[in-house]
């Protein structure tokens, strides 16, 4: 369903903004290929929270982990040479880590180390990882974007299973970018950014999938990106060029329209905070972090 219907507006405060001095203006390899060679000082995106209420969250072209506490203070967690994208925090406490330019990564925030979980598929090197999902049993759900676009639908969706094992589930997904099981695990939710819609994965009994249908349609230079599930099977879905994020109710209905209070790149998105009710959200365009609170919990996200 495409966003035609008013919805009731949820407005939007900074939480906290990346301190003047881990901000750092420059070209890079990334910048050149996403920002189109602008100099830029931070690119947020993956927030999570850990077990202690801290918000921990990737700055892609610097190749920096932030921790964040609830009183929005910073901490520099690990900063490698890497391109690091969407992040979730395990039981032991460990992050893993979607990087685009080195696969699947744990990194310890406790001195940052950086230990390679998954770089390849048959030797081939991944066209660039960008997020990822847990399940309660372990298996990892990630996407391998890369470059892909509407000239190029070859976008990939995998699922690595707690025995080691990696499905290929989707190879046709132009710009695979968010995605977020529903409370039953039994759907994948796919943002398909150059697509700009989201996508609806049926997981069947055999591990497969099924009538993969298009679960909203949206519009603008950019596309949907990251992804959060309610409680209530409610998709929040972060729009990286609107300056939004768009609730859709499990029918496909828009609910809310959560309007940025900062810049238009609004990445993505993650629950937190009193009764997991607060969402937060990665404004990246002014390195800010935003927030807002609904009357909807989000889903717990497992630890595994």
């Amino acid at each position: 369903m495409s966003w035609t219907a008013p919805a009731p507006v949820v407005e939007t405060r900074i939480f906290s903004a990346l301190p003047a001095e881990f901000r750092r203006a420059r070209v890079s390899a990334w910048s050149e290929a996403n920002k189109g060679g602008a100099a830029v000082d931070s690119f947020l995106e993956g927030p999570c929270f850990d077990a202690g209420g801290n918000l921990y969250c990737t700055d892609i072209p610097n190749g920096r982990i932030f921790r964040v506490n609830p009183a929005g203070e910073w901490t520099l967690v690990a900063e490698y040479d890497g391109e690091p994208n969407g992040l979730k925090v395990r039981r032991d406490g460990s992050l893993l880590v979607t990087d685009y330019r080195r696969g699947l990564l744990a990194i310890d925030p406790a001195n940052g180390s950086v230990t390679p979980v998954l770089a390849r598929r048959h030797s081939e090197s991944f066209r660039g990882l960008n997020d990822l999902a847990l399940a309660a049993n372990g298996d990892v759900y990630f996407t391998d974007q890369g470059q892909t676009g509407l000239h190029d639908p070859s976008g990939r969706v995998y699922r690595l299973r707690a025995s080691g094992r990696l499905d290929l589930l989707l190879a046709n997904v132009p710009s695979p970018n968010g995605l977020v099981l529903d409370t039953a695990e039994c759907v994948l939710f796919v943002a398909a950014t150059r697509g700009n819609e989201v996508w609806r994965v049926p997981l069947q009994p055999d591990g497969g999938v099924s009538k993969v249908g298009r679960f909203a349609s949206l519009y603008g230079v950019s596309g949907p990106d990251g992804l959060a599930m309610t409680a209530d099977d409610s998709l929040c879905v972060a729009h990286a060029s609107l300056g939004a994020v768009f609730v859709f109710a499990a029918s496909g209905e828009p609910r809310w329209r959560i309007a940025s209070c900062a810049g238009q790149a609004t990445t993505n998105v993650a629950f937190g905070g009193e009764g997991h009710s607060t969402l937060y959200i990665t404004e990246s365009a002014t390195g800010s972090i935003l927030s807002a609170v609904l009357p909807v919990a989000g889903k717990p996200l497992p630890l595994v």
